[in-house]
């Protein structure tokens, strides 16, 4: 698939970070584009961004609400875009949603760990399950897979645990290479791709966690105040001394940093994806960051997960710890 003119593109996850970079630069190259969110207002955003382009006569951009991990909503979103879209084929789908949390057995609920791992990887086999039969019917289509670093390093430092976004992740990333196969057995004529981006300018810190709580509210509740003093003392900070005050400022500034001083910006990944589904990439690493871990991780597995493993690779990639 050498351009998306003229195609049909449905893409999760579309009203922030990546899935809104996606949409707007598919809808730039004259695509046509379904998107679904949990948030109507940033789904809302992500439209009124395209449309403030010059946009080719006819073109089509809809919005729908729909949780990824649950496969009614789904089938609805599916129904919704053959009648909306007036078609009953698609061309690409970018199964892009995603949260973070639930990181530890321990520390975190069972409810805390299962929503993202039914968000990150659930989103992805049902997404690919519901829209499998429409994109049979295109003449050419191409399933693009949002995994991450995480799909192959289950880690983010010695200190913080990160067990159900990195298993989501390695499953999303085995799904996509068993899926290689599978396809060209059965239906040649569509593509797949893995996407393993690293650390990519986005607002998923501050949206999973009003995922995770069911909140537009940015205030952190009294159970995630307590929940963060855990964190932070797990990673060697006393937090006994900070006022809930305090706390509420330190989360507010770690969701900033992760978005702000990320090494790579959201329009920038969106670009090296679209740009690796034109070159027929199964495997597109999104970053210098990735493309060095992934070399790193290669080199030496058995100490990918040793103490100084994190700081000595974030040294040598620039990634800001703390």
């Amino acid at each position: 698939m050498k351009d998306f003119a003229g195609k049909i593109a449905v893409v999760t996850g579309g009203g922030t970070g990546m899935g809104r970079e996606l949409v707007r630069q598919l809808v730039a190259e004259g695509c046509n584009v379904a998107m679904c969110d949990v948030s109507a207002s940033n789904m809302a955003e992500t439209k009124r961004l395209c449309e403030a382009e010059r946009l080719p006569q006819g073109l089509r951009i809809t919005t729908h609400i729909a949780d990824v991990s649950d496969e009614d909503q789904l089938l609805r979103f599916r129904d919704e875009v053959a009648d909306q879209q007036h078609t009953d084929i698609i061309h690409l789908l970018f199964n892009n949603a995603g949260i973070g949390g639930g990181g530890s057995l321990f520390a975190n609920t069972r409810e805390q760990w299962e929503r993202t791992f039914n968000i990150c990887w659930g989103g992805v086999y049902l997404g690919t399950r519901t829209f499998l039969p429409m994109l049979q019917k295109a003449s050419e289509g191409h399933i693009v897979n949002t995994s991450s670093v995480n799909g192959f390093w289950a880690s983010i430092g010695p200190v913080i645990p990160h067990t159900a976004y990195s298993a989501a992740k390695f499953a999303v990333k085995g799904f996509t290479e068993a899926l290689i196969t599978d396809l060209r057995l059965n239906a040649p004529h569509i593509k797949c791709s893995v996407v393993m981006p690293g650390h990519i300018g986005t607002s998923i810190v501050a949206n999973s966690r009003k995922v995770q709580n069911n909140t537009e509210t940015d205030s952190l509740s009294a159970e995630e105040i307590a929940q963060t003093r855990t964190r932070l003392s797990a990673m060697g900070i006393d937090a006994s001394q900070m006022s809930d005050a305090d706390i509420q400022a330190a989360a507010a500034e770690r969701a900033r940093t992760f978005l702000e001083d990320a090494p790579m910006t959201a329009a920038a990944a969106a670009k090296v994806i679209l740009d690796g589904v034109k070159a027929e990439e199964w495997r597109i690493l999104v970053g210098h960051d990735a493309q060095l871990l992934d070399q790193w991780v290669r080199a030496t597995p058995e100490k990918a997960y040793e103490p100084d493993f994190h700081s000595r690779f974030a040294a040598e990639a620039g990634w800001k710890l703390g």
